[in-house]
């Protein structure tokens, strides 16, 4: 596979993503409603956690971009799922935790069916999901992205899409081209919804860009501002502030220079 530039780069995006915030709705686990939320404005965007039966779908339809994430699907946030993923095709599945638990499993396979732009995973569960192993560790994954990457190539081509596995470097496939972005910074493991907020992210971007784009320009912003917060944090808890700090602060010069990977 050959690595391939976006069709807008990082800075690009970001530039256009806050000349016009696009409207972002979030079907997220309960976990991360807050961080992710927080993310958003930071970055630039307009946070909506639209996430209920008789609403979500029409959401869906006005929403610039649109993440369902499976990280505590209730009844109700499995039928706002079903609405959203059939109502947009601007939108980013992130199928956490699935393999081992059966409810989630079963709604990532039909979900994913509807086609969506993007799907943001952990190496297990992009094997999962292509049907290549049996998930990780609950959230954490037991395997590496490399080793994922014929599974996320193999569901880029079925269902049409851009497969973005997040590791300490995040490979991101659209079946034909393949980018790998490095840096970020390890703490960002260490806070409640560090991976669900860069499906988030994602999201956002597709307001404003391709999908391949939007994975790209996506963990390249997290990169960046992961490693700034981190040079001043002394902890976790310090590094999540200055993460939705230096997510504000991010401008699309700091993104330049940004290295495309084979």
């Amino acid at each position: 596979m050959s690595a391939v530039l976006p069709t807008r780069t990082p800075a690009e995006a970001l530039e256009a993503l806050r000349t016009t915030p696009p409207l972002t709705q979030c079907i997220t686990n309960a976990v991360v409603t807050n961080f992710t939320a927080n993310v958003l404005l930071a970055l630039g965007a307009a946070p909506a956690m639209c996430d209920i039966v008789g609403e979500a779908g029409l959401f869906a339809g006005i929403a610039d971009g649109v993440l369902i994430n499976l990280g505590t699907p209730t009844p109700e946030q499995q039928g706002a799922a079903r609405e959203a993923a059939t109502a947009t095709s601007r939108w980013v599945l992130d199928p956490v935790a699935i393999g081992a638990l059966p409810v989630r499993t079963a709604l990532a396979h039909e979900l994913v069916e509807h086609r969506p732009a993007i799907v943001r995973a952990n190496p297990s569960e992009i094997m999962a999901l292509a049907g290549a192993g049996t998930g990780g560790r609950g959230v954490d994954a037991t395997d590496d992205a490399e080793s994922a990457l014929p599974a996320a190539q193999s569901l880029a081509a079925r269902f049409g899409c851009v497969v973005a596995t997040s590791g300490p470097i995040d490979v991101i496939t659209n079946g034909e081209h393949t980018v790998r972005v490095a840096g970020g910074s390890a703490l960002l493991t260490r806070v409640t919804g560090g991976g669900c907020s860069l499906g988030a992210t994602m999201a956002a971007f597709l307001g404003v860009t391709d999908a391949f784009s939007a994975a790209v320009a996506a963990s390249v912003v997290h990169a960046r501002a992961s490693e700034r917060a981190a040079a001043s944090a002394t902890g976790p808890g310090s590094f999540a502030v200055g993460f939705i700090d230096a997510l504000a602060a991010l401008q699309p010069a700091d993104l330049d220079g940004w290295e495309a990977r084979a």
